[in-house]
């Protein structure tokens, strides 16, 4: 009689990563908002626009030019980033709370998926969604004022730094909601907040001491005034120190959220 070989149930028999389980993933978060890509692309796209026109007419005329570039144009990096990065955040933060919502969440946890699996899968959604939205944004602002990047990688660096440290924090408001209403207070009192108070319509230098001080702690400042550098070439801080800390905040909140999805924080029994 031929012996068995015994096989551990929890041995992981196809390499250190599961690629194609990955791969599952990324593509079910990417459908989630292609799907619907009325509610999920254009419409960040119509709010942009509204930003730009409404700030344009109520404020344009009689402002003057701000760090040496028109007002319409110093506001425009600034709402793409915003729109990029609250994007971002609904991908991630709306997947895992439906799905805990629904009851479906153990469809996710149930493969053979490894913590940073997940966290990669998710985040591949979240960065695809931003960035879907910010080249549309810079496309429209393009066709509708002229405004070309000034150092396109740079624009493209930032949006996708962006996306990753707002799709994270999403991933972690994901795991502490159980309800829609909590995950409401999230955005609106931190996510909000964040997007509006880091200079998207406004340089910081015209902010009074201790608040200009406070402003250099918040990672999604250096994300907006990346931005406006790759979109001006203008900036508050310098980009290179900018984009180190916005790098050092993203890996922080990513092995945050490794670690919960490791614990299955809030997510198993």
């Amino acid at each position: 009689m031929t012996d068995i070989p015994h096989t551990d149930p929890g041995e992981r028999r196809f390499g250190r990563v599961n690629w194609l389980g990955l791969y599952t993933l990324c593509r079910r978060e990417v459908r989630r908002f292609t799907n619907v890509w009325t509610q999920t692309l254009l419409a960040p796209l119509v709010t942009a626009g509204l930003f730009m026109v409404i700030f344009t007419i109520a404020i344009g005329p009689r402002r003057g030019d701000v760090m040496g570039v028109p007002f319409t144009s110093f506001i425009a990096p600034g709402i793409l980033m915003m729109t990029v990065i609250q994007n971002a955040f609904a991908n991630t933060s709306s997947s895992i709370v439906i799905s805990k919502v629904q009851g479906n969440i153990v469809d996710t946890l149930m493969p053979p998926l490894a913590p940073f699996e997940l966290v990669l899968g998710y985040l591949a959604g979240g960065v695809a969604r931003g960035l879907f939205v910010a080249v549309a944004i810079a496309l429209g602002i393009w066709l509708t004022t002229g405004l070309a990047p000034a150092h396109p990688l740079v624009l493209l660096v930032f949006a996708a730094l962006g996306a990753a440290f707002l799709s994270a924090l999403g991933m972690l408001a994901g795991l502490w909601a159980n309800k829609f209403d909590q995950m409401a207070a999230i955005t609106n009192f931190l996510v909000t907040p964040l997007a509006f108070l880091s200079g998207t319509f406004y340089s910081v230098q015209a902010l009074p001491p201790g608040l200009y001080e406070v402003t250099h702690f918040n990672p999604v400042f250096y994300l907006i005034d990346g931005a406006r550098y790759g979109m001006l070439g203008v900036s508050d801080a310098a980009p290179g120190f900018g984009f180190a800390v916005a790098l050092a905040a993203t890996a922080a909140v990513l092995l945050a959220a490794w670690a919960l999805f490791r614990t299955g924080w809030r997510l198993k029994a």
